[in-house]
């Protein structure tokens, strides 16, 4: 089939028919995607075998930081970049239609949270703001901007941002990267009821802790705040909430799928851990299967948790032999 669904008729997708979807999609993004197409053929996929969305071929994500993975022929509207320690290498992802991306995130965050104009957005990512084309930057402003807010975002001014929470005339949502967070909770208790949302981030910033380390520092500067964390990449265009136990919950268009953390070619896992490889089919214009470096536990209700990141010296199989090929 060579029709590509319209993003409407994604986000309108059920487990009901989450799998006609996926191999539709499947179907056009191999023969229109020149690298996926090329991944496929690399690693000997027999297609007419394929009947369920679980034996999709799952693209390395490293591929997005050495080619240009996209799903047919347009200027890009923005290029989303990764971040790096060291400045080099990211992940880029050619966004087409930014509204759409925008409209996606508000769809997913709404779906948890409610109408995003009964809030005052605010937001504590210093490591993002000081590069150049974050997704999470751009997502969070169409938020303030959405609300008509002068600008919500807080570099190192923490005083500032400990007055502003202690407002407490309208609710709030702080969205937050991890170090920053802690950093933040290390001088000020904030008593103000608020909902945080942990983005993530401690890599090169201070030692690795749990999410479960992470909530428990955050919960005792924020006492009666609620706090959850978002999942999500550059190379996405969908996120993941979880609730209060940072369980993963993904929206109807996205699912995460377990791999042995050894085989990139894998569609099972051994034990409760594995490597994660997600479908998000939002991503039409990028790749809607990707095999991530992340480690997690996915539950029968297709919930999930993050419990690391895969060691690059652990991975063996096809997906870096090919890289070099591609």
């Amino acid at each position: 089939m060579n029709i590509l669904p319209n993003i409407k008729d994604v986000w309108s997708v059920s487990e009901h028919n989450f799998n006609d979807f996926a191999l539709q999609i499947f179907q056009f993004q191999v023969k229109n995607s020149a690298v996926y197409a090329e991944y496929v053929n690399l690693i000997d996929q027999q297609m007419d075998k394929i009947e369920h969305y679980s034996q999709i071929p799952f693209l390395p994500i490293s591929f997005f930081k050495t080619h240009k993975v996209v799903t047919g022929s347009f200027d890009a509207a923005t290029i989303y970049e990764s971040s790096s320690t060291t400045g080099n290498n990211t992940s880029k992802n050619y966004v087409k239609d930014l509204d759409l991306y925008h409209t996606n995130c508000l769809k997913i965050i709404e779906e948890k949270l409610g109408k995003i104009k009964n809030y005052e957005i605010l937001g504590l990512l210093p490591n993002y703001l000081e590069r150049q084309n974050s997704s999470l930057v751009s997502m969070v402003k169409y938020l303030m901007d959405l609300n008509k807010q002068k600008d919500g975002f807080f570099l190192y001014n923490h005083s500032e941002l400990a007055k502003k929470l202690q407002d407490n005339i309208i609710p709030k949502i702080l969205f937050g990267v991890s170090f920053a967070l802690l950093d933040f909770a290390d001088t000020h208790v904030i008593e103000t009821p608020i909902t945080i949302i942990e983005t993530g981030g401690m890599k090169g910033r201070k030692k690795e802790m749990t999410k479960t380390e992470v909530y428990e520092q955050l919960q005792a500067a924020f006492p009666n705040a609620t706090i959850i964390s978002e999942y999500g990449m550059t190379e996405l265009m969908s996120q993941a909430y979880s609730d209060e136990n940072a369980t993963y919950t993904c929206p109807s268009w996205m699912k995460v799928l377990p791999r042995a953390d050894n085989d990139p070619l894998s569609n099972t896992a051994n034990g409760h851990t594995a490597a994660l490889n997600i479908i998000d089919l939002a991503n039409l214009h990028s790749c809607c299967f990707i095999a991530t470096d992340d480690l997690g536990r996915i539950n029968n209700d297709g919930t999930f948790e993050i419990t690391g990141r895969m060691d690059h010296s652990d991975i063996r199989g096809c997906s870096l032999l090919i890289a070099d090929k591609l």
